[in-house]
């Protein structure tokens, strides 16, 4: 059978002795589903790079999977002329990491190109950055960022410090299916091994890069921090003291990296619940604000009193703010050409600041190898802000990517400002409802099932008969075929109170993601969001 010949095959060349004897052991008991699930297909780069369980087999994440990835990237840039590419590698603290960084470095190595490795855990952030400062021509950062504890990924960068994107990730796929297929792999120069950089060298350059982006002198807020278990605790509170701020109050017990992630059911600042440690904590020692990152420290969220205690801001909200703050603060200095971005499925809001300040907006498709792009695509403009609603934000192009090290210290200036001058969050967002109107935001992700219905069959039903609450539909774009963006799975309703919903398939998880957005006053804005929501939670019970 042609699935077991393909097991065999893989197990021969799987240096982990754990996953050789698994296979074996699934193929003497018959496990034929077990064996379909691991042995069909390859996993393929999605939003983030590679993302999936730990395990045996095309379809995991394992040290066999990362060779050939990297010896693919290798054939990829041998046909591109590259004699001897120099490539960064970074990891963080997750199951398998250090050994998925050293299978890179060590197959990079043996090809005869130039691999540099940190030796300790950096945040994305900091391996982003790297790829700049060591003039890189690729970089890879091995992280499943907020996933659950059983995954790991491999994110891959080219040398302007962004992610891939068409055609490049189509070409590099290519390459590595050549690769698993039996094309040898490419050779540059001689065998040498890997140099390996202390990982403190990057998280301070980094540091030292992001700390002229604060636009402000202001330095009052006091905050409570979690680091989700992740590897942002020490680099970020050292850059809040090294910029001035008061030593954040930190959650102890998620401070230390952490691959089990032990107080949380997902280590991710949106998932209910992550955020009750250090919402207690803040509680009790009267501070201003939680700052909370993920475990590879490229998400941020915020969360800051309100009338109902403690309130979590969306990305949406964050996303805002920080374009307001950080456009006025280039209003006020040097001025000139400036741009923003964002990704489609966040808020319209930010078309509407920066139309009032005569700042371009890009509106890009999800995922920041997409909202980064304008800082090399447009050389002449101030790269001001990159957001998107799911907590990912790049504050003045520094680093090419998500950075919430950055972008938690910019916050925290903006939250100085505010308590200086006796205002908060909530005033602030009410300044911007009334100039712009109101724009309320909702987003929630449906899981996909076996007995449900699939991805396809959810954008057939959403393209054909879109739910509606009170206002009628003004048009529908199926986003694979249609609109100014370049191709992507979607759908994009827009209805005639300004209202609209857009679905999409997540990146790295087998879900569905729906996002809702209405606009108007206030409390109008807030009733039609409520009433599309339910509108779209009963079609999806039905």
């Amino acid at each position: 059978m042609e699935l077991i010949e393909r097991a065999r095959a893989w197990a021969e060349l799987d240096p982990e002795e754990s996953h050789r004897a698994e296979i074996h052991g699934l193929i003497e008991d018959h496990e034929l589903a077990r064996l379909e699930e691991l042995f069909t297909g390859r996993l393929s780069f999605g939003t983030a790079g590679l993302r999936a369980g730990l395990g045996p087999g095309p379809n995991r994440m394992n040290r066999l999977v990362v060779r050939q990835t990297t010896q693919g990237l290798l054939l990829w840039m041998k046909g591109r002329g590259f004699t001897r590419p120099r490539i960064v590698i970074g990891f963080d603290a997750r199951h398998g990491s250090l050994d998925f960084a050293v299978e890179a470095a060590d197959t990079i190595g043996a090809a005869g190109a130039e691999a540099i490795r940190c030796d300790d855990v950096v945040p994305t952030p900091a391996l982003a950055y790297a790829i700049l400062t060591h003039e890189a021509d690729a970089g890879i950062m091995v992280t499943a960022s907020h996933n659950p504890p059983a995954d790991n990924g491999y994110k891959l960068y080219l040398g302007d410090g962004i992610q891939i994107i068409p055609p490049a990730d189509g070409e590099i796929a290519d390459a590595i299916h050549r690769i698993a297929a039996g094309e040898p792999a490419p050779v540059f120069d001689e065998a040498a091994g890997p140099q390996l950089v202390p990982g403190r060298r990057w998280v301070d350059a980094h540091r030292e890069a992001v700390l002229p982006s604060i636009p402000g002198p202001e330095r009052s807020v006091r905050v409570v921090y979690t680091a989700m278990h992740g590897v942002g605790g020490a680099p970020f509170v050292t850059a809040a003291l090294e910029a001035g701020f008061e030593r954040p109050v930190v959650v102890d017990e998620q401070f230390d990296p952490d691959p089990d992630f032990p107080t949380v059911s997902f280590p991710n600042p949106e998932e209910p619940g992550a955020l009750d440690l250090a919402l207690a904590l803040a509680q009790e020692h009267g501070v201003d604000a939680v700052i909370a990152h993920d475990p590879d420290a490229d998400r941020l969220a915020i969360a800051v009193p309100s009338v109902d205690g403690w309130t979590q801001l969306s990305g949406d909200q964050v996303g805002a703010l920080l374009a307001n703050h950080v456009i006025n603060a280039h209003l006020d200095g040097a001025g000139g050409p400036a741009v923003v971005a964002k990704s489609l499925v966040s808020s319209q809001r930010l078309e509407a600041i920066a139309a009032e300040a005569g700042v371009e907006c890009q509106t890009t498709l999800t995922g920041f190898k997409w909202v980064a792009r304008a800082i090399v695509d447009e050389p002449d403009a101030a790269y001001l802000l990159g957001y998107e609603e799911a907590l990912g934000y790049c504050v003045g192009g520094i680093v090419r990517d998500k950075d919430g090290i950055g972008a938690a210290l910019v916050a925290m200036q903006l939250l100085s400002k505010l308590k200086d001058a006796g205002r908060t969050v909530w005033d602030e967002l009410a300044d911007l409802d009334r100039r712009f109107g109101a724009y309320r935001t909702h987003s929630f992700s449906h899981r996909l099932s076996e007995t449900g219905p699939t991805t396809e069959q959810i954008l057939t039903d959403i393209l054909g008969d879109p739910p509606t609450a009170d206002s009628p539909v003004a048009n529908i774009t199926d986003l694979r075929t249609e609109g100014d963006l370049p191709p992507t799975d979607g759908v994009l309703v827009r209805y005639t109170d300004r209202a609209r919903l857009i679905v999409r398939p997540s990146g790295t998880e087998p879900k569905v993601k729906f996002y809702l957005e209405a606009v108007g006053e206030p409390a109008v804005a807030e009733q039609a969001l409520r009433d599309l929501t339910e509108a779209v939670e009963l079609r999806l019970k039905g």
